[in-house]
């Protein structure tokens, strides 16, 4: 028998040594030997092989535009939201293309392979970008899952065409529904957006991933709105909450009522941590709160959580390389999340956990599903985060996109080493 390739003796995930033959696209077979021949052979001996990075949370529309048409001096997240207003009458869908296109190859090269991204549907202004990214979808889906989000960044009933150009944005072919009820004129009004936004997404048979309290207000609570309204209209495993920042500035006992309601509804989360711990405590002095929402927490009710980048230079957010192991790596400090067992769910959580909120039935290292993987310098997924690992190799639906060759530092001291690297692995 041959294979178009065989990655040989990796680890996987779960600590298993294992071959992975690839054949028209998909895994053929996973054991611990696979003796046959094939076009290309990777030596993975040492090294992590994992399931693609899963970006659930991204906005492509504005990535790699920082500075355009200014800097955000106060940090914040409203004026973040100002600079993007000034920065979409002023670009065109080519440079919006062009931009995602540039993020793309990044993503690529880091092994990320499905990105969630939302795209501005407040006005027609936004519909720009909601062409470009569909355009973009197109160009890189033979090894990114593009999956786009259509958000009236500006409020669904705040910005007065949002409602028809989100509308029209579904039309257009955009996957999810999102929505920001934090951002409308009253909490009656965000209350009121939560109710029609799921009500056209089960309509249209689609998910829902709302911005969710991204506030250090603590009685910003839509997302009990969002859980009520999963039940009501049967959305259950469609619905993601977004950032819920709000949640860390929440007492504790609303916090015991809110999280088995979102447990019972099935709604996931969220959460951002490079963006959420720069644009929340702002008007704090000290001590000051950070932004990232009750992970552990959620965790322990059986709430699905993937962590999600937001935002790479662009107008909120001044830093970033489409790594999601730095997203996991930040994550479980501000989650203190330093056990054993709660650093891999953090790997978790920008793998698997990730690619279930976007429904990726088609994902994972499994025979059968679709040969998108990674090979990363690291004996195991905790030592994959520590490091920030190498990208070895990414294999995109069978398909060689990216490699690097593996090579240590090298040193000139006297009566050390040659060399060294930084892994450490235990077992």
């Amino acid at each position: 028998m041959s294979f178009d390739l065989i990655v040989r003796g990796g680890f996987l995930p779960d600590g298993q040594k294992a071959d992975i033959a690839i054949d028209n696209g998909l895994i053929a077979a996973i054991e611990p030997t696979i003796e046959a021949d094939a076009r290309d052979i990777i030596d993975a001996t040492g090294n992590l092989v994992a399931p693609p990075l899963v970006d659930p949370h991204f906005h492509m529309d504005a990535t790699l535009s920082y500075g355009t048409p200014s800097i955000n001096k106060s940090g914040t997240l409203l004026e973040g939201i100002s600079l993007w207003g000034e920065l979409k009458p002023i670009q065109t869908e080519e440079e919006i293309e062009a931009r995602a296109l540039t993020y793309c190859d990044w993503a690529a090269s880091m092994g990320l392979l499905a990105i969630r991204s939302h795209v501005d549907t407040s006005d027609e202004d936004g519909l720009k970008g909601v062409r470009a990214l569909l355009s973009v979808k197109d160009k890189v889906k033979d090894y990114i899952d593009l999956q786009l989000v259509a958000f009236p960044q500006d409020g669904f009933y705040r910005a007065p065409s949002a409602r028809d150009c989100t509308i029209k944005a579904l039309d257009m072919g955009v996957d999810v529904v999102g929505g920001i009820p934090h951002f409308e004129r009253t909490m009656e009004d965000g209350k009121r957006s939560v109710t029609e936004l799921c009500e056209i997404a089960a309509k249209r048979c689609l998910m829902v991933d709302m911005h969710c309290d991204e506030s250090d207000d603590p009685m910003s609570r839509h997302i009990e709105q969002l859980a009520y309204e999963t039940q009501r209209l049967g959305l259950q495993g469609r619905v993601a909450g977004s950032h819920l920042t709000s949640m860390h500035s929440m007492d504790n006992y609303y916090v015991s009522k809110l999280l088995p309601l979102m447990a019972e509804a099935q709604v996931s989360a969220i959460p951002n941590p490079l963006i959420n711990i720069v644009l929340q405590g702002r008007h704090d002095t000290y001590p000051k709160r950070r932004g990232q929402t009750r992970v552990p927490e959620m965790l322990s009710y059986g709430i699905r959580v993937g962590f999600g980048q937001d935002c790479v230079l662009d107008p909120w957010y001044s830093l970033g390389t489409a790594d999601m192991l730095d997203v996991a790596f930040m994550g479980l400090h501000v989650a203190q999340m330093t056990s054993p067992k709660d650093m891999r769910r953090c790997f978790d959580m920008v793998t698997k956990e990730s690619a279930a909120i976007m429904g990726l039935e088609d994902y994972g290292l499994a025979v059968g599903k679709k040969a998108s993987l990674v090979i990363l310098d690291a004996g195991n997924p905790i030592e994959a985060i520590r490091l920030r690992a190498d990208r070895l190799c990414v294999i995109a639906k069978g398909k060689i996109i990216a490699q690097r060759p593996k090579g240590d530092m090298a040193l000139n001291l006297p009566g050390r080493p040659a060399s060294v690297a930084r892994r450490h692995t235990t077992d």
